[in-house]
């Protein structure tokens, strides 16, 4: 049970997360991006993923919302859709040259903020971390 001054480590963790994840948005933000954008982006580019539902499964988003952020980011030119010629329902989801490269201005920028995340952190420390965050996560879905 936490002390009388330490708030429950739930409460905590969801304060760090904000914290960072408002530090992360805006650190892509400098170089023209947007946590959702990145997140498709890089999801695109590491999983060679086609089609809308796999991309909104790997992002862990709702079709409906990833519908809205492609919309947008291929009127900006950094994605292009197209119907599956197999299956006409199913639209294919791919880069273009433009998301090329606001990929890897956003990865340059994921890379800075990373390295800045981690000051002051021994490896072994963020070893350590990211294995109490993996326990953490296992903890609320059972595993």
């Amino acid at each position: 049970m936490p002390g009388p001054t330490s708030p429950p480590i739930g409460l905590h963790l969801s304060r760090v997360a904000r914290t960072v994840a408002r530090a992360f948005d805006a650190a892509l933000g400098e170089v023209g991006g947007s946590t959702p954008v990145w997140l498709i982006l890089i999801s695109l580019k590491t999983h060679r993923l086609g089609t809308q539902q796999e991309l909104a499964d790997a992002i862990g988003i709702r079709g409906a919302t990833l519908t809205h952020h492609l919309n947008s980011m291929e009127g900006d030119g950094l994605v292009r859709r197209r119907r599956d010629p197999g299956n006409r329902r199913v639209q294919q989801v791919e880069l273009t040259d433009v998301g090329e490269k606001a990929f890897r201005r956003m990865r340059g920028a994921a890379a800075t903020f990373d390295q800045r995340l981690r000051q002051g952190l021994t490896e072994a420390e963020t070893a350590a971390l990211a294995g109490l965050l993996d326990r953490l996560a296992a903890n609320i879905v059972g595993d």
